[in-house]
């Protein structure tokens, strides 16, 4: 049964340089007749992939190589230019660390927020709030704004909820980034719960230890393409001799 099916998946986006070219700079430009058209880059060409339910994948490839887009393609936060994107089941996305939070809302407001926009209902979310407020070590915080948060007490709530909700597909990116070696290691604890499980998981991760002990198969993407797909060992043994090629080439 899949999960997860991109047949041939392309994706154009505007390059950073034009999200920051805000509206009275492109006015002028109109006026003194420099206006351009927005300059676009390919982030995915042609994807094709299907995933297993239940399925534990991994995600490599250098900074720039389309990972995170690929995910939030996956997840319907981007629309493909070209090509479809099928998913079945609900989706708990840990793709950026305050994506779907409000800052001025209450931790407690936030969970409620948050798991509802994940397709759970607000009674099943306030079910589940003390034991998400207990693994991300919050309950004193449970009446104040998120914006009163650091950036790692934001990223354990979310992994908190993430994993407490028990989803069909659990995306991860980055998630073990930000945090003391405590929390890590303890996220890691739960990780291995989902690898028991019956739900489909997404890592993308720069710890290849991590991506080879936790994944089944390992998928490494190269400038929007994927290059190569194989079992962990396989994938991240190939992408190492081929990083460390072109390091001894430069």
């Amino acid at each position: 049964m899949q999960a997860i099916c991109l047949e041939q998946v392309s994706l154009w986006r505007r390059t950073q340089e034009e999200f920051s070219y805000d509206l009275k700079k492109t006015i002028l430009s109109i006026l003194e007749g420099k206006y351009h058209k927005p300059i676009k880059k390919l982030v995915l060409d042609r994807v094709d992939l299907t995933i297993a339910a239940g399925e534990k994948v991994g995600i490599i490839g250098v900074n720039g190589s389309g990972k995170s887009t690929l995910l939030k393609v996956i997840c319907g936060i981007f629309q493909p230019t070209k090509g479809q994107v099928k998913v079945w089941g609900k989706i708990a996305p840990m793709i950026e660390l305050e994506a779907g939070f409000d800052p001025e809302l209450t931790i407690w407001d936030n969970i409620i927020l948050y798991g509802v926009m994940l397709g759970f209902s607000q009674k099943e979310m306030q079910q589940r709030i003390n034991s998400i407020l207990a693994f991300a070590e919050l309950e004193e915080y449970v009446s104040i704004p998120l914006k009163a948060l650091s950036s790692g007490m934001v990223a354990r709530l979310g992994f908190a909820i993430a994993t407490d909700v028990e989803p069909d597909i659990l995306i991860l990116d980055e998630v073990l980034a930000v945090g003391d070696e405590r929390f890590k290691n303890k996220c890691k604890q739960r990780l291995k719960n989902f690898w028991d499980a019956n739900a489909t998981v997404l890592l993308v991760s720069h710890d290849l230890n991590l991506v080879e002990q936790f994944c089944d198969r390992v998928i490494w993407l190269d400038r929007g393409k994927i290059k190569y797909i194989g079992s962990a060992y396989e994938a991240i043994d190939y992408y190492r001799d081929m990083v460390n090629l072109t390091v001894s080439l430069r």
